[in-house]
């Protein structure tokens, strides 16, 4: 059973006082053992770092594995696969912040904690280690804590409750502040072609053939605090030229996230396309569309809408938005992947700067 995250933190947090403030090395190999007797170690040299998991063979029947997880820290990706595996099979991402930095807990604790309520409690050798101890307790948990002061890091650190055993969350077994070949940085080949998917920021970059940073999904929350009213425009991807075709919406403002039971909608379709919405708060405002835009006034933090592009043959669906605040009057695109195939889907994207963000004079 893993342990609270309050919990451990609250152990690393009460050294803040007691550590030295030093810059951490980025050169170095750390080997520590993490929950279920996981061997993770941590080689870094400059912007490469790797992390070697070896995981034990489990009682079930479960063979003993490896993952290699390498991580370019100025490039932001990373790339994982089991060497033990024939043909490697290799996976790309991308990461911000911390990848699993040894030195980043210490880093943080030093920066963020001005005192600690630990005391000196002698001095112990751990794995060959020499750290000075220190015990305390915070929010009933006794803490214990073996700091290697010669480079400020956290070799081990527990906590538990009076007479109770300790959960050890760092368990350092060996540091070497040596450089790492840079032969244990390279690549196999097999994942040498293979990219981490697009980022949010590059989808919709592609989407809008403008910059990625100017927009944001309206499809994730929460909603801005702040009102404003927002217009909606349906638009062509890559070029966000104005649709040709005729559309309707409906809207309910009344939809509760939290309500026991969610409103059931139907939604009825002509053969020339058009829609009917029925159910919960829901009712059409295309009456309100005017020079093929629709301006909500002050609409709630988040709400249901239902946007109908017309085509004989397809009817609509119903999704929910987020109130997303960039201006006092903010630009909400409807984004047909391929304005030939309503089938292929939209994307609402808010248009938080650039030339987009300004709603049409005309």
């Amino acid at each position: 059973m893993s342990a609270p995250r309050s919990l451990s933190c609250l152990a690393l947090f009460a050294l803040a006082a007691l550590l030295p403030a030093q810059t951490p090395p980025t050169a170095y190999t750390i080997t520590q053992n993490i929950p279920d007797n996981v061997t993770m170690t941590v080689s870094r040299n400059g912007s490469q770092a790797l992390i070697d998991y070896k995981y034990p063979a489990k009682p079930d029947g479960t063979p003993a594995s490896r993952s290699l997880n390498l991580y370019d820290l100025k490039a932001g990706v990373s790339h994982t696969w089991d060497p033990g595996v024939t043909p490697i099979n290799c996976s790309a991402g991308t990461f911000k912040g911390d990848w699993g930095d040894p030195f980043e807990a210490t880093k943080e604790i030093t920066a963020g904690i001005a005192k600690g309520d630990l005391k000196p409690a002698g001095a112990e050798t751990v794995n060959g280690i020499p750290t000075k101890v220190y015990t305390g307790a915070a929010s009933g948990m006794n803490i214990k804590a073996w700091l290697d002061q010669k480079d400020g890091l956290v070799i081990k650190s527990g906590f538990g409750a009076p007479g109770a055993a300790m959960t050890y969350m760092v368990d350092i077994r060996s540091v070497s502040l040596a450089p790492p070949p840079a032969s244990l940085f390279a690549l196999p080949p097999a994942c040498a072609g293979v990219k981490p998917p697009p980022t949010a920021a590059e989808l919709m970059a592609a989407e809008t053939g403008d910059s990625g940073a100017n927009y944001v999904s309206a499809n994730y929350g929460p909603g801005s605090k702040n009102s404003c009213s927002i217009v909606i425009r349906v638009v062509a991807a890559k070029t966000m030229a104005p649709s040709t075709r005729k559309w309707q919406a409906a809207i309910d403002t009344t939809y509760n996230q939290d309500a026991p039971t969610p409103p059931h909608y139907e939604f009825g379709t002509g053969r020339d396309g058009t829609s009917t919405f029925k159910g919960g708060g829901i009712h059409e405002i295309t009456s309100q569309i005017h020079n093929d835009m629709l301006r909500i006034d002050n609409p709630p933090a988040y709400f249901n809408l239902a946007l109908n592009v017309i085509q004989p043959g397809h009817g609509t669906g119903i999704g929910l938005v987020y109130r997303q605040c960039f201006a006092p009057v903010t630009m909400l695109y409807y984004v047909m992947k391929d304005p030939n195939d309503i089938g292929a889907g939209a994307d609402y994207l808010y248009a938080k700067a650039g030339k987009f963000a300004a709603v049409p004079t005309h």
